[in-house]
C-alpha cells in the first residue's frame, strides 16, 4: 500500500542520490527512468488526500492529488524527461544532482495538501535551483545566483510569515482558495507574485537565467515560475487584481525583448510575457478561463522549453549567445533551426501548433466577461511575442547575416529531447482534445473555428508584415553589445552606489577623528603642564577671593539685565 502511495517527489530524490554515486550509462539510465516510472506512478493514482497527519494541531496532507494538481504533474514529468534526455551529455556531477532535486521539489509543491508542506518544497525549489546557475562557473554565474537566491528566499520567508498569520485567523494550514480578505492572505499573495515574476518583482529571472548553464536554463524554464501559477490558481481563483497584473506582465516583457541582444534573456522576457496570460486567466476565474491558464502553462512548459533548447544548442557548439555575434547557422545546423521554428510558431499561436489552442482560451474568457481592454492588451502582446520570439529568436540566430560560424547540429541527445519537444506541440496543436482531456474542468472548447483561424492569421502576417517593412527601413532595434537593466537597476545600480557614497563619507568622517585625535595629541604636553599638579590653573586659590569674583559677575548681570 505504501508502494502505490508513493508522493511523486520520492522518484527523483533516489534518483538524485543514486546519481551522486554512479557514473556513465549507469547513472544516465537511472535519471532517465525516474520521471518514466514516477508518471506511469502518477497515471494510477485516483484523486483523494494521501499521508495525512497532525502537526501540532493542524491537520497536514503532505500529498493530495486532484484534476488541478495532476495535469501539472504530468506536465513536469514531461519536461522533466525531456530535460534529463537533453543534458545527458553533461559529466558534471552538481548539475546531474541538482536537477532531479530540483524537478522532485517541483512536484512536492504540486502535490503538497497543505501550506507547511509547500513552504518545504518551495524553499527547496530556490535551494536546488540556484546550484544550476551556479554551474556554469563564471563571476556572473556567481553573482547572479547570489540575486536569484536572495530574493527566492524571501518569497519563502514571506510565505512562512504569511501560513502563520492565515493559521492564526482560520485555524487551519489547509492549502485551498485563500483571497486577500486577511493579512495572512495578502504576505501569501506576495510570496506567490515574487516567484511569478509579477511586475517590479520579475528581475530575479531576467537576471538569473541567461546566465545559468545551457542545460540548466531549460530545467528553470520549466518549473519554478510555474509552480508559482499552479499556486495562484489553488489558492486565487477569481482574484480580479490578477487580471490587470497579467494583462501588465503579457505587455511589458515586449519593449524589453525587442532591445535585447542576448537571445536567453529575450526568452526570460519572453517566459514572463506568457506566463501574464495565465495569470489573467487565473483572475477571471471561469471555467473557460482556468481552463485556458492551465492549458497554456502546460503548452509553454514545452514549446518554451524547446525554445531554450535550441538556444543552448547553440550557446553548446559556438560558445556565443548574442544576436550580434550570430546568423548564418542555418547552412550547418539544420536540424536546431528546424527545431526553433517550430518552438516558435508554438509560442506565436500558429494554427495547428499547441500555442494556438491554448491562448485563444484566456483571450476568448477575456471577451466573455466583458475585459475588453485587457483583450486588447493581449492581443497587443501576442502580436508582440511574434516579433520578439517568434521572428527575432529564428531571425538573428539563424538567418539575418552570415557570422562566419561553421559548427554542426549538437550532440545526438540534445537532437533527440528537441525532437520530442517539437513533436509534442505539433501533436497538441493538432489534437487538441487530448490536452483538453485533462483539464480541471470539461470543456466544449473549439479553438478551430473560422473566427478564431482568421483573427490569429491575420494577427500574425501583419506582425510579420510589421518586422520586414521596420528592418528593411533600418528602423528595427538593432541588435547591439550592450546590457540593458530592467528594475534590477535599483540594487545593481544605485543601491552600490548609495552605500559606497556612505562608506566614502564614513571614510571622511574617520578621518576628520583621526585628524582630530592626532591634534589633542600634540595638545597634551601644552595641557599637562596648564592643569598638572604644578600648572597654574590647578593652584588653590582663598575662598574670599572666589567669593569676591562671584559677586562681581552678578553684579555685572544685573546691570546688563536692566539695560
Amino acid at each position: 500500500m505504501w508502494a502505490i502511495e508513493l508522493p511523486p517527489f520520492v522518484p527523483f530524490f533516489i534518483a538524485a542520490l543514486f546519481a551522486a554515486v554512479t557514473r556513465g550509462w549507469l547513472r544516465s539510465t537511472i535519471l532517465l527512468l525516474a520521471p518514466v516510472l514516477g508518471g506511469l506512478h502518477l497515471m494510477t493514482m485516483p484523486e483523494g488526500i494521501y499521508w495525512q497527519t497532525s502537526f501540532l494541531g493542524y491537520e497536514l496532507t503532505p500529498y493530495k492529488v486532484d484534476s488541478l494538481s495532476l495535469i501539472f504533474g504530468y506536465a513536469f514529468h514531461i519536461a522533466a524527461f525531456i530535460a534529463t534526455l537533453y543534458a545527458l551529455h553533461v559529466k558534471d556531477n552538481v548539475q546531474q544532482v541538482a536537477a532531479p532535486l530540483y524537478a522532485g521539489s517541483a512536484m512536492g509543491a504540486v502535490f503538497a495538501g497543505d501550506l507547511l508542506t509547500l513552504f518545504v518544497f518551495w524553499e527547496l525549489l530556490a535551494l536546488t535551483s540556484v546550484f544550476l546557475i551556479w554551474a556554469r562557473r563564471t563571476s556572473r554565474s556567481y553573482f547572479a545566483g547570489i540575486r536569484y537566491l536572495i530574493i527566492q528566499v524571501l518569497s519563502g520567508v514571506i510565505l512562512l510569515i504569511g501560513l502563520l498569520f492565515h493559521a492564526a485567523d482560520t485555524g487551519s494550514l489547509a492549502f485551498g482558495a485563500i483571497g486577500t480578505g486577511s493579512l495572512g492572505g495578502w504576505l501569501i499573495f506576495l510570496a506567490f507574485g515574487i516567484k511569478c515574476a509579477f511586475p517590479f518583482l520579475h528581475t530575479w529571472l531576467t537576471d538569473a537565467y541567461p546566465e545559468a548553464t545551457p542545460t540548466g536554463t531549460v530545467f528553470l524554464s520549466a518549473f519554478t515560475t510555474k509552480v508559482a501559477v499552479y499556486a495562484l490558481a489553488r489558492a486565487y481563483p477569481g482574484t480580479e487584481m490578477l487580471v490587470y497584473i497579467g494583462a501588465a506582465m503579457a505587455c511589458f516583457p515586449i519593449f524589453f525583448a525587442v532591445i535585447e541582444n542576448d537571445l536567453r534573456r529575450v526568452l526570460a522576457y519572453s517566459l514572463i510575457n506568457q506566463v501574464g496570460f495565465m495569470v489573467v486567466g487565473i483572475g477571471i476565474g471561469t471555467a473557460l478561463s482556468i481552463n485556458g491558464a492551465v492549458s497554456h502553462a502546460f503548452n509553454d512548459i514545452i514549446f518554451k522549453g524547446l525554445l531554450f533548447m535550441t538556444m543552448g544548442a547553440v550557446l553548446h557548439m559556438t560558445g556565443r549567445i548574442n544576436g550580434s555575434d550570430l546568423g548564418g547557422l542555418y547552412k550547418t545546423m539544420p536540424r536546431t533551426t528546424l527545431f526553433c521554428i517550430v518552438g516558435a510558431a508554438s509560442i506565436s499561436a500558429f494554427p495547428l501548433f499547441s500555442g494556438f489552442v491554448s491562448k485563444s482560451m484566456v483571450m476568448s474568457a477575456a471577451i466573455e466577461e466583458g475585459y475588453d481592454w485587457v483583450w486588447l492588451m493581449l492581443l497587443f502582446s501576442a502580436a508582440g511575442v511574434f516579433h520578439h520570439a517568434g521572428i527575432k529568436i529564428p531571425y538573428f540566430a539563424f538567418f539575418a547575416h552570415d557570422s562566419g560560424i561553421r559548427v554542426s547540429d549538437p550532440p545526438i541527445n540534445m537532437q533527440l529531447a528537441m525532437f520530442i519537444a517539437a513533436a509534442l506541440c505539433v501533436t497538441i496543436g493538432v489534437y487538441p482534445s487530448m490536452l483538453y482531456s485533462l483539464l480541471p474542468y470539461d470543456t466544449s472548447y473549439n479553438p478551430y473555428d473560422a473566427t478564431h483561424i482568421l483573427a490569429q492569421t491575420q494577427l500574425l502576417f501583419f506582425s510579420a508584415l510589421a518586422f520586414v517593412w521596420l528592418n528593411l527601413r533600418n528602423m528595427y532595434p538593432p541588435e547591439l553589445r550592450s546590457t540593458n537593466l530592467d528594475v534590477d537597476w535599483v540594487y545593481r545600480r544605485l543601491c552600490p552606489t548609495i552605500i559606497q557614497g556612505f562608506v566614502a563619507r564614513l571614510a571622511v568622517i574617520g578621518e576628520l577623528n583621526n585628524a582630530l585625535v592626532h591634534k589633542i595629541g600634540a595638545l597634551s604636553p601644552t595641557l599637562a603642564r596648564q592643569f598638572g599638579p604644578d600648572g597654574a590653573l590647578s593652584s588653590t586659590h582663598p575662598v574670599g577671593s572666589m567669593v569676591k569674583w562671584v559677586i562681581i559677575l552678578l553684579a555685572v548681570y544685573l546691570m546688563l539685565s536692566f539695560i
